[in-house]
């Protein structure tokens, strides 16, 4: 059995920690991905998902890496955790959407995705087939996801400040004609009178926010949650120090901002540069 590892500069993040247990075991054995492929059965992009945390695999793949790792049940317990933390994350986000329905104001910074209440049909779809949806489930994640835009339509709609990173506008979808769309919704949305949108240019530097997708929400009872969210975990935060601390950084972000008219212009630049679709 190999000798014991030490914890210090390890990940303490159960997901990140496990995907990185799983390159330093396979970095030390001098395996590829196709030759645990070869050997335990599963496909090399079941092993590569696995070790980029995209994936963490079944109970019965990681049981076979520690037989041939011969680390005992060392990576089955820190998939445990994994799972386990993962769970909690439901949990928050469920909390979350429950907070999302009974909000009266939201604040959102985007990151590289419009926020989800601003998603098309066709964006949504697109996004979910990336993350490896398909058929039944696809179609209910398209359902649930669509359904929320119902929270910004109506007299009664609360009202909803977006700020998008110029990188919302720039990660175009591959079906040209689904992300014209997506920019003729983002100026229909903006001309509502509940919604406010700003783009922060890529100009103004580094700021607080610029890898955390960050969702503010003002409850009935006068209290603001916040929620964020990047490419590993989501976070609720419900305690009031640390999410008036989070919407200075905001405030401070949305300071650097272009206007709403600045902002509804440069979406509309944005548009007309898109190529002419072809004639049928």
């Amino acid at each position: 059995m190999p000798a014991r590892r030490a914890v210090t500069g390890r990940s303490q993040d159960p997901r990140r920690r496990f995907a990185e247990e799983l390159r330093l075991l396979r970095a030390e054995k001098g395996d590829s991905l196709r030759q645990l492929e070869e050997v335990l059965g599963w496909t090399a992009s079941t092993f590569g998902k696995m070790e980029s945390g995209q994936n963490l695999g079944s109970p019965e793949v990681v049981e076979a890496l520690d037989q041939y790792y011969g680390t005992g049940p060392m990576l089955l317990t820190l998939w445990e955790l994994a799972i386990a933390d993962l769970s909690q994350f439901k949990e928050q986000y469920r909390r979350y959407m429950n907070f999302e329905g009974e909000a009266v104001g939201l604040w959102q910074y985007s990151v590289s995705a419009p926020p989800g209440l601003f998603q098309t049909d066709g964006y949504v779809r697109e996004a979910l087939v990336a993350g490896g949806f398909k058929g039944a489930e696809l179609e209910q994640q398209i359902e649930a996801r669509t359904s929320r835009r119902k929270l910004l339509e109506g007299d009664e709609a609360p009202p909803f400040r977006a700020i998008l990173s110029e990188a919302v506008l720039r990660m175009s979808l591959r079906d040209a004609r689904e992300w014209r769309c997506q920019l003729e919704y983002l100026l229909e949305v903006a001309e509502r009178p509940n919604a406010t949108v700003h783009v922060l240019p890529f100009g103004t530097g580094p700021h607080g926010l610029m890898n955390t997708d960050t969702m503010f929400l003002r409850l009935l009872d006068g209290r603001t949650v916040a929620y964020t969210e990047n490419d590993v975990r989501g976070e609720l935060i419900e305690e009031s120090g640390k999410v008036e601390r989070l919407h200075r950084t905001y405030d401070a972000v949305r300071d650097l901002a272009l206007s709403p008219a600045e902002s509804r212009s440069f979406i509309l630049r944005m548009l007309e540069d898109l190529p002419c679709e072809p004639s049928t």
